[in-house]
């Protein structure tokens, strides 16, 4: 099972570079179309959603995203078609975002952590990576990720948020992460 990374970090990208929002935290409630998906953002989002593909079978990809002061945070889900493996796609979307970030040291202990929300499934590869990076411009910056993953009936849906910014406040990225509802 491949995921193609190219489309998938130019979505991650385009969410991130989404604007209009105030610098200071105004946390709102979002909801992901066609799913009862939901997670506060601490600035008003803009939406996309975009088809790339997953495991080699086109899904669409849906993104809210703001900059909230100097961080770009961001929440995407995706729905898995039916037999699809879900931790295959979730280790390739995690390497996507780590090469996208230019994280280029291995991950150290305490980098990466389980990461659990009631009503996720259960996979060892659902995690938290905390590592530090660089923008495209160069500059050093920060990300802490999750990704994990819940069913819809047959199918899976894959769920991924992240904070970028020079340096992360904990409260803003731990809400983030804990506001994640299936």
């Amino acid at each position: 099972m491949r995921i193609h990374t190219s489309a998938l970090v130019a979505s991650l990208f385009g969410a991130l570079t989404l604007s209009a929002c105030s610098p200071a935290q105004n946390w709102r409630n979002v909801t992901f179309e066609g799913t009862a998906l939901r997670a506060q953002l601490p600035c008003k989002p803009d939406r996309t959603t975009r088809s790339v593909p997953l495991g080699g079978v086109p899904v669409d990809l849906q993104v809210v995203g703001c900059e909230s002061g100097t961080a770009m945070v961001a929440v995407m889900s995706a729905p898995l078609p039916a037999g699809d493996d879900a931790s295959a796609v979730m280790v390739a979307w995690q390497k996507a975002t780590l090469d996208n970030a230019r994280v280029t040291q291995p991950l150290a202990a305490g980098q990466q952590q389980a990461w659990q929300r009631p009503g996720q499934l259960p996979l060892a590869t659902s995690v938290r990576v905390q590592a530090q990076g660089q923008r495209a411009n160069g500059e050093p910056v920060n990300m802490d990720a999750v990704w994990g993953a819940v069913a819809e009936g047959e199918r899976v849906r894959l769920v991924h948020a992240v904070v970028y910014d020079r340096k992360i406040p904990a409260e803003l990225a731990n809400t983030l992460f804990e506001s994640i509802q299936p």
